[in-house]
């Protein structure tokens, strides 16, 4: 699969409501971080993280984004800081399709094709798929066509009852990965069109699967695998995310490459000898 466009998310925006100290306030309550280690760490003080975030004291731009960047605060939640505290939003939101970025287009399209065979996609801030490989399409095979309509999305695709779910031989422990993972972002991001899928993939129907069949010799995984019925045989992997660093466009910030690492000679073997 190529790179694909998709409609890029809402622009960040700050509620009417709150002003930029509750938001701080919010965000350093929910990184766990007293208002004294974050003054030792933005190089201010108590007193003055205080005032900020009581509104006794408008913060500058600058410390704005100080700030948010020692809480860890997401590209996309740093404009909404900013829009609150009355300043202009600081990082753009570039559509992939927008010839600025062909380049990383480019690359990200070299990355996951030179994985192949082995399978590897690029996916944004709700899991909506935005590029793949020969090797995702492989195990795409015999997936109904309804599921494959544009946007594709990761999770669905995996956890639906009929999509990817029956053929996954330790769907249980896999789908509970998963969720786990997409509770820690939305924990991260408080993202509502995230919590929306969660809550719609959790929902799901949990199909009853074959049990897993028993490996020729004892393999000693060092991460959990997803385990996968393909043309008769038991694939497994391990799955690596990897995400751009200190990206200064949101739409940058929010993709991430996903790729699936043989996790037993099996798996190696039979994958290679599909590029012959």
């Amino acid at each position: 699969m190529s790179i694909l466009t998709s409609a890029p998310a809402a622009a960040a925006t700050a509620p009417a409501d709150r002003g930029v100290g509750p938001m701080l306030r919010s965000w350093r309550e929910r990184r766990r971080v007293s208002q004294l280690e974050l003054a030792l760490r933005a190089d201010s003080s108590a007193r003055h993280i205080s005032f900020i975030e009581t509104g006794r004291s408008r913060p500058s731009e600058e410390m704005v984004l100080r700030l948010a960047e020692h809480l860890d605060v997401p590209v996309r939640d740093r404009n909404a800081l900013l829009l609150a505290a009355g300043y202009a939003p600081r990082f753009p939101e570039t559509p992939l399709d927008d010839p600025a970025l062909g380049a990383l287009r480019a690359g990200m399209e070299r990355l996951i094709r030179g994985y192949e065979p082995y399978p590897a996609l690029v996916v944004d801030a709700t899991y909506d798929v935005v590029a793949a490989n020969r090797g995702i399409t492989m195990l795409l095979e015999g997936v109904p066509e309804d599921l494959l309509a544009p946007p594709l999305n990761a999770m669905r695709l995996t956890l639906h009852p009929r999509g990817l779910a029956p053929r996954i031989r330790n769907l249980r422990e896999w789908r509970g990965h998963l969720l786990a993972q997409m509770e820690r972002q939305i924990a991260l991001h408080r993202s509502a069109p995230l919590r929306a899928l969660y809550e719609e993939v959790a929902a799901y129907p949990v199909p009853e699967t074959a049990p897993s069949a028993e490996p020729e010799e004892p393999v000693p995984y060092f991460a959990l695998p997803m385990q996968i019925e393909y043309g008769g045989r038991i694939l497994s992997f391990i799955s690596s995310i990897s995400t751009f660093n200190t990206p200064m466009d949101v739409t940058v910030a929010e993709l991430a490459i996903e790729t699936f690492l043989p996790a037993d000679p099996a798996t190696v073997k039979y994958l290679q000898e599909l590029m012959l």
